[in-house]
């Protein structure tokens, strides 16, 4: 815009431009400006990522602290509980110990006292090992037989462990023989209700008697329920021994031997004895 004077009068005049604009603008950054971005969007990465590592280990520091502590709690309660469980049996062993013996258990027990059988030092009294005997003796299961199967024997040696050992040996042996016994009842009742046929029954019961040694073997190993000693001729020792097997694991024993039996002589009944004797 301009004016134009002159001495009458004053004029105005215009005056107009066409500026054309480029579409995009584009701007330009200086590299040193680039490279400082840069930088501080790396820095900002970094202390971000070792923000993260920090909080990551922490946590996990915390989490293992937290195990720990569970592992301890859990440990201490239970070492709590088994204290409390052995306090508890200690307990009831005290006061089985303080309690009388009956009166059958107190009557044998005088009479082998009078015949010299003692116990060995640090075992329970003579008449509460009798007692406990009977107890285990008059134990049934639900279908009525007896819960143990009660077996008994006596060696003498020239020294206390070794006529132990025979007793012990010679015990097994008899609990064999009366496992041996029932397996043949059970065989023969199974003829006897048409369950097996004369033929297997015969092969069965051959196996059985073949097999006491073995089912003495499979028994293992047994506790003595009753354990008494008495010196005979000069200082040799007679030991007795009276073990209690549950039955439910004398017939695993005598399935056991019965099975390597039939499988030793090539007979294919073992594959099919669980199925036959009802076991």
């Amino acid at each position: 815009m301009g004016r134009v004077t002159d001495t009458d009068s004053h004029a105005f005049f215009v005056t107009c431009w066409t500026v054309s604009l480029p579409t995009h603008i584009i701007i330009t950054v200086h590299p040193m400006r680039k490279t400082i971005i840069g930088l501080i969007s790396l820095l900002l990465i970094s202390a971000s990522g070792f923000s993260y590592a920090q909080t990551t280990k922490e946590q996990r520091k915390e989490r293992q602290e937290l195990a720990k502590a569970s592992k301890k709690e859990l440990n201490e309660k239970a070492s709590k509980a088994a204290r409390k469980e052995r306090q508890e049996l200690a307990k009831a062993s005290k006061k089985e110990l303080n309690e009388k013996a009956s009166k059958a258990a107190r009557k044998e027990a005088k009479r082998l006292s009078k015949e010299g059988w003692k116990t060995a030092p640090g075992a329970l009294p003579l008449e509460k090992q009798l007692d406990k005997s009977y107890v285990m003796q008059y134990q049934y299961d639900s279908d009525g037989f007896p819960q143990f199967i009660m077996a008994e024997a006596m060696s003498t040696g020239g020294n206390y462990d070794a006529a132990k050992m025979q007793a012990l040996e010679l015990a097994k042996q008899n609990l064999a023989g009366q496992i041996q016994t029932e397996v043949t009842a059970l065989i023969e009742n199974t003829v006897a209700n048409e369950q097996m046929d004369q033929g297997d029954a015969t092969s069965i019961t051959r196996s059985v008697m073949a097999s006491k040694n073995l089912i003495s073997q499979s028994i293992g190993r047994v506790v003595p329920v009753v354990e008494t000693y008495r010196s005979v001729n000069g200082n040799n020792k007679e030991v007795l021994i009276r073990i209690a097997y549950s039955q439910d694991m004398a017939k695993a024993a005598a399935k056991r031997a019965i099975k390597k039996e039939l499988e030793e002589r090539g007979d294919a009944l073992h594959g099919k004895l669980d199925e036959l004797i009802g076991w």
